[in-house]
């Protein structure tokens, strides 16, 4: 985390600066009020007469100190802010950053609430950890010691309170912070489970209503907003406990100061003004002993939030860019050039090539979903993919832009293996749409120009139009303005649908992958999405995930996905004639839509 401090080393200097400014004027206090009561007030020095004048300059002098006082404060307080702000926001960034470049597999292993926790409240938890580092600490630390010096200059024996006084306070510090130190850390676990709980159910609250499970949720909810705060009391109990104590301390070592001052003064060793002072620099010191245990307090859960940001920030992303380079390996047609023993070149048309693939996910025990998976699909073909719900279809073309890699085997992108790609490169070739359209809470003309940020006006109007999109879009008042809300709420599934395939389309990259993209809609809507994509994006390879055959029947090749193998593959007319597996799927969907 230092690294992050370095750019703002100058803030992270001056307010601690500033802070010994304060300070300083805060310890003089006590010696002016020590000089009023006693030549002031008293007279000692002048047979018990007192002096006006010395009281008023004397008190303009502590005026003047307590604003020059502030004005260090306040400048400490403000450079301490701008160097915690800016720190927490690079971190924050650097952690957004990070959990973009991690894998499905990573992101499913920390969780979403995990992830949100870890950005937002541990790194909040990290600012006020530098807040204390700065700020904090410096102002403890000089008041114990600059306190201590200055009560043992005005007379020895007042030493003998502090030494009495400092060993309890010091353990009761010690036993209540080791006691405290592991529960902070279980505290960010219990809020990650609470952002969890909320997560899904914001995101799935069209299912909680549907199944009436409102109260179901609600006690889920409770059950983990329970754990929580009952982990902030046991928190908060030892604290309570703590300062109280501290205080009894304090309360008598003011006592212990007063009688030992009281001795004193009969003997004439010490005056009441001094007394006086001693009773603020031992208030100042036990004080300053308190505070830096409620410093601690924020430094326990600063280290157990920065363990956490920092599992982040060092989980190094399980899928990483290729060495191959486009540039580099283009030849003047347009085609790559790789050296693998000898040159070969392939065309930059979007092919995509399976060799004997086989996938597992992270954390089954090696069960395969796709097992010496092997097929070939050509520059602008439109090759689908047709099988039960379960058998690996969206794992297999998940493959392809490298969401996950392989097992075993190679997936190859242009002849080249997708492993060797850098991930930019590689899913600037890919456009895809899932059954599940992410849709943002902007515009209906942003959400379509995810795919083509630069895109010109006509090139929104003929995606949207090829996605059958301009339909619903130009019925509305706004049009292409019209406000969508946060998960596309406001949309029908097939409208959502098709919005996600106007921005898959818009991208106008190589390969075209659909995941079961046109499920929500009509077979009339869907055949004239597929005879619209033929005629204005022919040079394009589409792959199709589908449930009907009537979504596939007119691809040029249909593969037939059964336990995680190709079990035929071929053209609808072909597969009627030689797959058994293809017959019955037609002969039941064709009795059902008959039916």
């Amino acid at each position: 985390m230092l690294k992050y401090l370095k750019k703002y080393w100058f803030f992270a200097l001056l307010a601690p600066i500033f802070m010994i400014g304060e300070v300083s004027m805060d310890l003089i206090q006590p010696r002016l009020m020590s000089t009023i009561v006693d030549e002031g007030v008293l007279g000692l020095s002048n047979g018990g007469v007192g002096d006006l004048s010395l009281i008023i300059t004397t008190g303009l002098k502590m005026v003047g100190f307590v604003i020059l006082g502030g004005s260090f404060g306040i400048l400490s307080g403000v450079f301490a802010n701008l160097c915690s702000q800016n720190f927490g926001n690079d971190v924050r960034k650097d952690a957004f950053g990070k959990i973009m470049s991690l894998s499905f597999e990573q992101t499913d292993r920390f969780t979403t609430g995990s992830l949100i926790t870890r950005v937002t409240n541990d790194i909040t938890q990290i600012q006020n950890l530098v807040m204390q580092c700065i700020r904090g600490f410096v102002r403890t630390g000089m008041l114990f010691a600059g306190g201590i010096a200055s009560l043992l200059f005005l007379d020895l024996s007042f030493g003998v309170v502090v030494a009495c006084a400092l060993p309890f306070i010091i353990l009761c510090a010690v036993y209540f912070l080791s006691k405290a130190n592991p529960k902070f850390y279980v505290l960010q676990e219990k809020l990650d489970r609470v952002n969890n709980v909320m997560q899904e159910n914001v995101s799935g609250s069209r299912a909680v209503k549907a199944y009436i499970r409102e109260d179901y949720e609600q006690n889920r909810f409770e059950s983990a907003n329970g754990e929580l705060v009952g982990t902030q009391l046991d928190i908060l109990l030892l604290f309570s406990y703590m300062t109280p104590i501290m205080n009894i301390i304090l309360n008598v070592s003011i006592v212990a100061i007063i009688k030992i001052g009281a001795i004193q003064v009969s003997a004439g060793s010490v005056t009441p003004g001094q007394v006086m002072a001693a009773i603020t620099y031992i208030s100042q010191i036990l004080n300053a002993v308190m505070r830096m245990t409620m410093i601690f307090q924020t430094v326990s859960r600063g280290v157990a939030s920065g363990r956490r940001v920092n599992e982040v920030l060092n989980c190094e992303p399980s899928i990483q860019d290729g060495s191959f380079s486009q540039s580099a390996g283009s030849s003047p047609d347009g085609s790559f050039s790789q050296e693998s023993g000898s040159v070969k070149e392939y065309p930059c048309r979007g092919q995509v090539e399976f060799q004997n693939v086989s996938f597992a996910y992270p954390g089954t025990g090696g069960r395969k979903i796709l097992d010496d998976i092997s097929f070939t699909v050509h520059p602008g073909e439109t090759f689908a993919i047709l099988g039960s719900t379960g058998c690996g279809k969206s794992s297999l073309v998940n493959l392809i832009p490298r969401f996950y890699d392989t097992t075993q085997g190679k997936v190859l992108v242009d002849g080249i293996d997708v492993k060797d790609y850098p991930l930019h490169d590689l899913r600037g070739k890919i456009a895809i749409a899932l059954q599940k359209s992410e849709i943002f809470s902007t515009t209906i003309a942003e959400n379509i120009l995810w795919g083509k940020p630069d895109a010109t006006e006509a090139e929104l109007q003929k995606a949207a139009k090829t996605a059958q999109a301009m339909e619903f879009i130009s019925a509305r008042p706004e049009g292409m303005q019209t406000p969508v809300t946060q998960g596309g709420t406001s949309l029908s599934g097939g409208q959502k649908q098709r919005l996600a395939i106007s921005r898959a389309v818009l991208k106008n990259a190589e390969i075209l992958i659909f995941d079961d993209t046109t499920s929500a809609l009509d077979l009339k809507t869907e055949a004239k999405l597929y005879a619209a994509l033929k005629k204005d994006y022919p040079h394009i390879t589409k792959i199709i995930i589908a449930q009907r055959i009537a979504s596939v029947k007119d691809a040029d090749r249909i593969a037939i996905l059964e336990n995680g193998r190709i079990a035929a593959c071929g053209s609808h007319q072909e597969l009627l004639r030689t797959s058994d597996i293809y017959r019955d799927i037609y002969n039941s969907q064709a009795k059902g839509s008959e039916n």
